[in-house]
């Protein structure tokens, strides 16, 4: 015999706020994203310019592709 299956029995949906994360739990994972996310854009738009931490063309020519899709320019 089958049983009845609600969508209420299943776990993985909150039900009235059950599953609800707090902001001070939230804020250092967005700060995080956030961090990582600069440095990221710090590496495709200025990297190899006037101010790079790297010498040589390495990281550059990584980001050559996402550096003119993005619309920085670089030569």
């Amino acid at each position: 015999m089958a049983t009845a299956y609600t969508i209420s029995d299943d776990v993985f949906i909150p039900i009235d706020g059950a599953g609800a994360i707090p902001i001070k739990d939230i804020i250092p994972w967005a700060l995080f994203g956030v961090l990582i996310a600069m440095i990221c854009l710090y590496f495709v738009s200025t990297e190899q310019g006037a101010v790079s931490l790297f010498k040589g063309m390495y990281v550059h020519e990584f980001v050559h592709d996402g550096r003119h899709l993005m619309g920085f320019p670089c030569h």
